[in-house]
């Protein structure tokens, strides 16, 4: 007797079917990791938020800030705010390391516990899953990154100065003095970001850094604001410093008053 069995016309369809169903899923499911990543990108903003406000409770309305060698300029370096050693050889983004950055202590990260030395060292609250570096830095020599985590030491940066078109300089500081101090009174809390992704300064310098982290046609980045509330996925729109979502700027007039008195504070 003939054992039953599949006819190949079966086996092909059903082979047909199983391709049509893995096509359709496959998208599906590529978009939830996607998402999923995100998630954890917000929730690790939620927590630099929360070591922020501590920070600031306890350093007078000072927000985790570092002032960079003179040979540099002797400016704030936004990102330095927290993380370890990157690779740029200047403004001590490689010299600056875990035991530097002042927001470390405030995740659980304890200075006297490190060793700047140790290269290979990983601060998993600073490095985003969407962190996926850009294709044109603006830094010569590093000119492309696949990390932002790699080449600065935080996938985050702080909210110290607004978009220009200066590359030489930072014109418009905003939640940090050029040299360092004080936050100034904020306006409104709730729409001024305090630490985002590096994909918020995508147009910054007249650059256009192709920071495509979450979305491949259009830059978007994840922040946290001054009241703690985390957004994701903001539409970067040019070099503006205030959009419908978010604001840099502590006083709606901010730039005029810094273009008044020259630049400074």
């Amino acid at each position: 007797m003939r054992r039953p069995g599949f006819t190949l016309i079966e086996l092909l369809v059903v082979i047909a079917i199983i391709a049509l169903l893995i096509g359709i899923l496959l998208p599906a499911l590529g978009s939830a990791r996607e998402a999923a990543r995100v998630s954890v990108c917000g929730a690790k903003l939620g927590q630099l938020g929360l070591a922020t406000q501590a920070y600031l409770n306890d350093f007078d309305e000072h927000l985790p800030q570092v002032v960079s060698d003179p040979s540099w300029g002797g400016g704030v370096v936004g990102a330095l705010f927290g993380g370890k050693s990157g690779q740029l050889p200047f403004l001590d983004i490689n010299t600056c390391g875990v035991s530097c950055r002042p927001l470390n202590a405030y995740v659980g990260i304890e200075p006297t516990e490190v060793d700047d030395r140790v290269a290979d060292m990983e601060l998993e609250a600073f490095e985003s899953p969407v962190d996926r570096g850009a294709l044109s830095t603006g830094v010569p020599g590093f000119e492309r990154t696949d990390s932002m985590y790699d080449l600065i030491g935080s996938s985050y940066t702080l909210n110290d100065h607004s978009p220009d078109d200066d590359p030489a300089s930072e014109r418009y500081p905003t939640l940090v003095p050029p040299g360092g101090g004080r936050m100034p009174p904020v306006h409104q809390a709730s729409a001024t970001w305090v630490i985002g992704t590096h994909p918020i300064y995508a147009f910054d310098d007249r650059g256009e850094r192709d920071h495509f982290w979450t979305d491949r046609e259009q830059e978007e980045a994840n922040l946290v604001f001054l009241d703690g509330h985390v957004r994701l996925r903001l539409d970067v729109v040019g070099p503006a410093s205030t959009t419908d979502e978010y604001t840099f700027l502590p006083q709606p007039d901010w730039i005029q008053r810094l273009e008044r008195i020259g630049g400074g504070m």
